[in-house]
């Protein structure tokens, strides 16, 4: 078994892959509201529809989504590095003064995403700190523009 690579370059070997951003989104049957910026977004299958996200087990969205039957991801356009910002970071008034709508499942759908896909939750897989959770597409709308994407540790593809 070769020995473990160091986590430091592990991160700047995988930071050249630019990726998407979106925001992972669920609603609770009581109302509360949880969200978190994802950029491991993965499409699985095509029969049937699924993709993949990786939750971190320490976040606070990992226990949201291991009880949850369903999520929402919301791709974000060039001009939403805001709203990727906020859903980073651990505050909790995360979704105040961001427009949303929900969905027939009460999760939120954010306004103005490039897409989003509604899922249901098919099955989770735990892989080393984090969880990788695959969801169903069961429905979702696309809209028009320039994705954000994330590039060595920054937005764009300068990486700043």
């Amino acid at each position: 078994m070769n020995p473990a690579i160091d986590p430091a370059l592990f991160r700047q070997l995988m930071g050249r892959f630019a990726t998407g951003v979106t925001v992972v989104t669920v609603g609770s049957p009581g109302g509360k509201l949880s969200g978190i910026t994802v950029n491991s977004l993965s499409s699985v299958s095509l029969d049937p529809p699924l993709v993949s996200i990786c939750i971190d087990r320490g976040a606070d969205m990992h226990a949201t989504l291991t009880g949850a039957t369903g999520f929402v991801i919301n791709i974000l356009r060039s001009d939403q590095e805001s709203v990727s910002r906020r859903f980073a970071d651990g505050r909790p008034d995360r979704f105040d003064g961001v427009g949303y709508g929900l969905s027939n499942d009460g999760h939120p759908i954010l306004d103005g995403v490039l897409a989003h896909l509604e899922c249901t939750v098919h099955a989770s897989i735990e892989a080393g700190d984090h969880s990788v959770f695959l969801g169903r597409v069961v429905g979702g709308t696309s809209g028009e523009g320039p994705p954000l994407l994330f590039y060595r540790g920054g937005y764009g593809l300068d990486g700043t």
